[in-house]
């Protein structure tokens, strides 16, 4: 029994060590400035991966990536300001950095910060801009914008809800088509 364990712990300590090892290189790369690695880097902290989790690391290396036009940086240091997550919770910030990255094209940006002016977070409430932005993320193939789309065309335009909701559907039954395809290829491959 205590070979077992003891075999266990060996390949434990070698996975982990790949992990911290992982963590270091990207470490060194995000310290020298590069921006993809400083949000990898961000991703690594906020997952705990390599390193214990630590929320104010992770915003850290988020906002050093989105100050340098990193626009998926931008979107999570968004994000993490909107919750209040490694940082002080505030909404004008959060909408600023989702800005960012939504007008860089970022799809999920986009859909979010849609949601803000729809709610009147951060931003000034405006259907007009929120059903803009939700849009672009729709087109772009955001479930949740097509599915908001939808909802909200309910109001009036049936027609118009049920092409975004149809769309949405479509989309969900394509990624649960796939997600068993690779299931099925695991199981091949096993």
């Amino acid at each position: 029994m205590k070979k077992a364990g003891r075999i266990f712990d060996l390949t434990t300590n070698e996975q982990e060590s790949e992990e911290v090892q992982h963590f270091k290189a990207t470490k060194i790369k995000a310290e020298q400035g590069d921006a993809d690695a400083q949000w990898e880097l961000g991703c690594l902290y906020a997952e705990g991966k390599g390193v214990d989790q630590d929320y104010v690391e992770a915003a850290k290396w988020f906002r050093k990536a989105a100050e340098q036009g990193h626009a998926v940086s931008q979107y999570e240091l968004g994000m993490m300001c909107a919750k209040g997550q490694g940082v002080q919770k505030d909404e004008v910030e959060a909408a600023k950095w989702m800005r960012k990255a939504a007008e860089q094209g970022l799809a999920k940006a986009e859909y979010e910060l849609g949601q803000m002016y729809d709610k009147g977070q951060g931003v000034s409430k405006n259907e007009f801009e929120a059903a803009e932005w939700i849009l672009k993320a729709a087109k772009k193939g955001v479930v949740e914008a097509k599915i908001y789309l939808g909802m909200k065309a309910m109001g009036g335009d049936y027609e118009e809800a049920n092409k975004w909701l149809s769309k949405a559907i479509e989309q969900l039954e394509a990624e649960i088509r796939e997600k068993k395809n690779e299931n099925e290829r695991r199981k091949n491959d096993e």
